[in-house]
C-alpha cells in the first residue's frame, strides 16, 4: 500500500518517511468524497440522493482532502507503530511534505517514545542524602539550635532533595517533541493569564527583568525536570516490583463518600493506579 523508512533519532524520538502512490490516494479521495456525497443536501433530492454530476460541483477538494487525510493518515501511523513496536507518549507530529493532486505523496512523521532510563546506582544516592540530613540533625555542642530526631525532620524536603539528586545522577533523554508541546501550551497559558491583568508580554518581561529567551529556557528546564521525574520514578517502580493492588484502588475509593463522584473516580481507576504507585514508589524512596 505504501513505502516508509523507519528511523530511531536521538532523544527518544523516532521518524517515519512515507510515500504514498497516487493510486492509492485517487482511490482514498473517491471513498472521502462517496462520504461527503451521502451527507450532501441539495433542493430538490432527498439527502444520500444528490447525482455525482451535481455534488462534483458543490463539494469543495479541500473537504474532500481533508477527511481523507483525517481517514488515512492515522491508519498509517498506528500500522507502524505496531510495526516497529515502539511506545508513543504523546501525539504525532505529522508533516505532508508532498502532496500534488495527481503526484505520490511524501508524509514525515516525527514520534515522541518512552525513553529508556540510566537509573545507575539510585540507591545510594539516596542515601546519601539522607545521611546528609541526619548529620545535620545532630546537635553539637556550642551550635544554638536543638537536638532534632529524624521523626522532625520535614519529611518533604527531604523527599526534594532526593529527588533533585535522581534528577541530577540519572540518565534520561525527553524528546524535544514532548518539551515544545508542554512549551507551547504553557506559554499560551501564560499570556492568557498576563492579558487578565492588562500587561503586554513586554511589560510583564521587564517587571520581571528577564528577557523572553530567558523565560523560555526556565520553563524549558522546569519541563525537561517535570517528565524526568516522572520516567525515573516509572523505571523504580518497574525494577522494584511496586505495584498497585485492587484492594488499594478499592480502599481510596471507599474513602469517596459521595457515590456520583466515586462512581466517576472508578471508571478512571487507571489514572487513580497511577497516582497510587507513584505515591508508592515515593514512599520507597524514603524508606531507604
Amino acid at each position: 500500500m505504501y513505502d516508509y523508512v523507519f528511523k530511531k533519532l536521538p532523544q527518544a524520538t523516532c521518524e517515519a518517511l512515507i510515500k504514498i502512490p497516487q493510486t492509492i490516494i485517487k482511490a482514498e479521495y473517491d471513498k472521502s468524497f462517496s462520504k461527503l456525497q451521502k451527507d450532501l443536501k441539495f433542493e430538490g433530492f432527498r439527502t444520500g440522493k444528490v447525482p455525482k454530476t451535481i455534488a462534483e460541483k458543490n463539494i469543495k477538494k479541500e473537504d474532500v482532502y481533508q477527511d481523507l487525510i483525517k481517514q488515512l493518515l492515522p491508519n498509517i501511523y498506528e500500522e507502524i507503530v505496531k510495526k516497529e513496536n515502539i511506545q508513543p507518549i504523546i501525539n504525532p507530529k505529522i508533516e505532508l511534505t508532498k502532496a500534488k493532486e495527481g503526484e505520490d505523496w511524501e508524509i514525515k512523521i516525527m514520534i515522541a517514545v518512552k525513553p529508556s532510563v540510566e537509573l545507575k546506582d539510585y540507591k545510594s544516592a539516596v542515601k546519601q542524602v539522607k545521611a546528609k540530613f541526619k548529620k545535620d540533625a545532630i546537635w553539637v555542642p556550642g551550635k544554638d539550635q536543638e537536638k532534632k530526631t529524624d521523626s522532625e525532620i520535614d519529611k518533604q524536603k527531604i523527599l526534594n532533595e532526593i529527588l533533585n539528586s535522581l534528577i541530577k545522577e540519572t540518565k534520561v533523554e525527553i524528546s524535544e517533541l514532548i518539551i515544545e508541546e508542554e512549551l507551547n501550551r504553557r506559554l499560551s497559558q501564560q499570556l492568557d493569564e498576563i492579558q487578565k491583568i492588562g500587561l503586554t508580554v513586554d511589560s510583564y518581561l521587564k517587571s520581571k527583568n528577564i528577557t523572553l529567551d530567558q523565560f523560555k529556557s526556565k520553563y524549558r528546564q522546569e519541563i525537561n525536570d517535570t517528565y524526568k521525574l516522572e520516567f525515573i520514578l516509572q523505571a523504580v517502580a518497574d525494577q522494584e516490583g511496586i505495584k498497585v493492588e485492587k484492594d488499594d484502588l478499592s480502599h481510596l475509593f471507599s474513602k469517596i463518600k459521595d457515590e456520583k463522584e466515586r462512581k466517576a473516580a472508578e471508571a478512571n481507576a487507571y489514572f487513580y493506579a497511577a497516582i497510587l504507585r507513584k505515591q508508592k514508589t515515593l514512599d520507597f524512596l524514603y524508606s531507604l
